[in-house]
């Protein structure tokens, strides 16, 4: 891009100034607007070795460990919330992808999808932010593309990452390895996020403070992995909720789930919030927390592993693996009855992550 300069340092300056305080649709044509919203608005704030070099791939060093790949798109109504915002999301659920299969991440792409109109001023928050995000979890960001759109349904920005990681010695998740009699763990309180977007997006006014859980887990899950417990599967609870994935666990591996409703950590406000209005926490999105099976035997372990970061002290036990058949989740109520624990059959709430 020759509205870019590189300079022998790495720094990157703009030769264009800005004529608007917005993103235009001459931002995203390839000339002097383009290079000066990529070296003013982002590679500034992002700026590392790889980055500044503006090539159309970044070249990693690597080792002989296997090599884990994730990519990951984010639409989020609205842009910025309690606890967070699309730019921490994007790293943060990205990360923890990688992290869920034993692997440290190594290295993020950063696909930017502007609709024209967008503030500057919110877009260099969001950058901000994702290097903060990027930060915490010692991530790097390089390499991306940025485009600009016509104003379309949006709310004015998009995100795609991609994600490459090493898989890390000692971890084996695999969900054939389950079996019945392993336990069921969440790493913490379930439903922050889902039900804080939809509080912030419809205005509805509750009598606590609702908070997105959006984080990086991977340091906690290093830890995890590096404590020896057997670990069998992990995934982290995004859409669809924790009843999405156990669903699939059961269905994929043919074999029975019991939850016991008064193990599962939720905060009193979210439990008020879904009772309200008539959501079953088990379905509502998180995105600063995972699920994972681990034997028995390991399970104070795990939890006290998980209890020592700060993302995970309320972990929990929740539930068992059984031999039950036919195949289903159940749920043990606090009423001491049972009901079947289904996956959502659509998105109870949109555009959240």
């Amino acid at each position: 891009m020759s509205a870019i300069q590189t300079q022998p340092e790495g720094a990157v300056t703009s030769v264009s100034s800005q004529s608007s305080n917005r993103v235009l649709l001459a931002h995203g044509g390839g000339g002097e607007l383009t290079g000066g919203l990529i070296a003013d608005h982002i590679v500034s704030v992002l700026r590392n070795n790889h980055l500044a070099a503006l090539n159309d791939s970044a070249v990693l060093p690597w080792t002989d460990r296997n090599v884990v790949f994730t990519t990951d798109s984010y639409v989020v109504t609205p842009l910025e919330f309690p606890g967070g915002d699309i730019g921490r999301l994007s790293v943060a659920g990205t990360v923890n992808d990688l992290a869920v299969m034993g692997a440290e991440p190594v290295a993020l792409s950063l696909g930017l999808i502007i609709e024209e109109g967008l503030p500057f001023e919110t877009l260099d928050r969001i950058i901000e932010s994702i290097r903060r995000t990027a930060n915490q979890a010692d991530v790097s960001i390089v390499t991306g593309d940025t485009k600009v759109i016509e104003r379309r349904a949006g709310d004015g920005l998009m995100i795609n990452t991609a994600g490459v990681g090493r898989l890390l010695e000692g971890a084996n998740i695999d969900l054939a390895r389950v079996v019945p009699g392993d336990a069921v763990i969440v790493s913490g309180t379930l439903a922050d996020h889902g039900l804080t977007i939809m509080s912030i997006r419809d205005g509805i006014e509750f009598d606590t403070t609702l908070q997105s859980d959006a984080a990086p887990l991977n340091e906690m899950i290093h830890k995890l992995v590096d404590s020896g417990v057997d670990i069998k599967f992990m995934r982290d609870a995004t859409r669809g909720g924790v009843a999405g994935v156990l669903a699939d666990i059961s269905e994929r591996r043919g074999i029975s789930i019991e939850v016991d409703e008064s193990r599962i950590p939720i905060k009193p406000g979210a439990q008020y919030a879904a009772d309200m209005l008539g959501l079953d926490p088990l379905t509502i999105a998180n995105e600063g927390k995972i699920l994972c099976i681990v034997a028995m035997q390991d399970t104070e372990t795990a939890c006290d592993v998980m209890r020592r970061c700060p993302e995970g002290r309320h972990a929990a036990v929740i539930g068992r693996m059984t031999d039950e058949e036919p195949p289903l989740v159940e749920l043990i109520t606090t009423a001491g009855g049972r009901r079947i624990v289904q996956r959502p059959y659509g998105e109870e709430l949109p555009r959240i992550c």
